[in-house]
């Protein structure tokens, strides 16, 4: 009986603790189709390209990316990355793009002063506090997008599926206030951001990567929760890799155990 009322809370503070995880609506989540799925899974560098773009033309505004560094735009996997600069805090593109933003700080006196962005330096918040954040977003700050896709359950396809979860009809008995959106993959189905990706809200950098890609809602929602997988876990492809070599070495280390072991004891008689 114990071990049963054990259990039984155990269970009940699992599964009571995973809507604060998934914080999900109801409908069923749509497929983002990421390459970078799965096991053998791989980012698509111009998909980040794009998936930066659109954080930085659509979605910083509003939502911060505070534990992300422009450095690590440039870091191995990174949509930025360059063999030439292996040194991220020296990619030319990367500098490029962190001198574009003005960073608060304080200099050798003690004074506030203002300054041009580095790689060293953190994505800066659009909001001076979290007050002024629900000040100017109706009441709520919107979430950082740091690690937004470990904070969500179903990752990428949430993000995916929320960008894409607008125009449906208003179920009967949900009351959508002023300045609220219907959306039923957000949890109660009313959220306070208006849509936000529609066709041809961004131009896409004239590339060969890009050549042929429309910037259709479905392809810039897809492209947003690209970058927002990878910028919740940069180094995913890199553990991947480490962890398909100690896969293999430990299948090799079974196989040579297994032969050892006929190797000693086939003449004895078990």
């Amino acid at each position: 009986m114990r071990k049963l009322l054990t259990l039984s809370l155990i269970s009940a503070a699992i599964f009571g603790a995973m809507p604060a995880l998934a914080s999900t609506g109801t409908a069923k989540l749509m497929s983002a189709e990421g390459s970078y799925e799965g096991m053998f899974g791989r980012f698509d560098r111009a998909q980040l390209q794009r998936g930066f773009q659109i954080y930085k033309e659509v979605c910083a505004s509003c939502h911060s990316m505070k534990e992300l560094h422009f450095r690590n735009l440039g870091e191995k996997y990174g949509p930025f990355y360059s063999p030439e600069h292996a040194n991220p805090n020296e990619n030319p593109v990367v500098k490029a793009i962190a001198k574009g933003y003005v960073i608060a700080d304080v200099d050798a006196s003690g004074n506030d002063v203002e300054r041009a962005g580095l790689p060293s330096d953190r994505f800066p918040a659009p909001f001076a506090s979290d007050a002024q954040a629900k000040a100017a977003n109706g009441g709520v700050a919107p979430p950082d997008l740091s690690v937004i896709t470990k904070a969500r359950m179903g990752g990428a396809d949430y993000i995916y599926s929320l960008m894409m979860g607008y125009g449906h009809a208003v179920p009967h008995g949900v009351v959508v206030g002023a300045g609220k959106s219907y959306n039923p993959y957000f949890a109660g189905g009313v959220i306070g951001m208006a849509q936000q990706l529609t066709d041809d809200r961004v131009t896409y950098a004239d590339t060969e990567a890009n050549k042929g890609i429309k910037p259709t809602a479905a392809q810039e929602s897809r492209d947003i929760a690209a970058f927002l997988q990878w910028a919740s876990d940069p180094h995913q492809t890199e553990r991947k890799a480490a962890g398909l070599g100690v896969m293999l070495f430990l299948f090799v280390f079974a196989l040579f155990t297994w032969f050892s072991y006929q190797s000693i004891w086939r003449k004895v008689e078990h």
